[in-house]
């Protein structure tokens, strides 16, 4: 596997938030309305992102995208179903937070739901712990937002 650098102007992270929006729909669509999510997860202000290949083939990716002047917020993690399960997600996040560390952030955060069960467990098991809702989340009792010192 390797771990490339971009932005959110690359095809194929573009296309890997594609894949997320389409598993998230059919994970927790019928439970939720995720178009009220769609103006928080624009591409556009995304500098920090990776993709995941195997061989030419992209098979996940993630980004980081800055909060405020001492939090960077986690954004877009995703990897392909037949993927899942090999500890690419972990693998992936953990370089995402060590990019973050190197541009200088003090703390993470994230925003994700408790009906996305595996997702949480990658981020307990790297040290996220719950904290309250945060700016556009506050209202939104279906998200849950995480965060860990950096």
């Amino acid at each position: 596997m390797e771990f490339v650098r971009t932005d959110g102007k690359n095809e194929d992270f573009i296309e890997n938030c594609r894949l997320l929006d389409e598993d998230l729909d059919r994970r927790v669509g019928k439970q939720i309305k995720r178009d009220k999510y769609q103006k928080y997860n624009q591409l556009d202000e995304i500098q920090e992102a990776i993709v995941v290949y195997e061989g030419n083939k992209a098979v996940g990716g993630g980004a980081i995208r800055r909060y405020d002047a001492e939090t960077i917020e986690l954004k877009r993690v995703f990897v392909h179903n037949e993927y899942q399960g090999q500890g690419i997600g972990s693998r992936l996040v953990q370089i995402l937070i060590d990019w973050a560390i190197e541009l200088g952030y003090q703390r993470m955060i994230l925003e994700t739901g408790e009906l996305l069960a595996e997702s949480c467990a990658v981020y307990q098991k790297l040290g996220f712990q719950v904290i309250p809702n945060y700016g556009p989340y506050v209202n939104m009792p279906e998200s849950l937002c995480m965060a860990r010192d950096l």
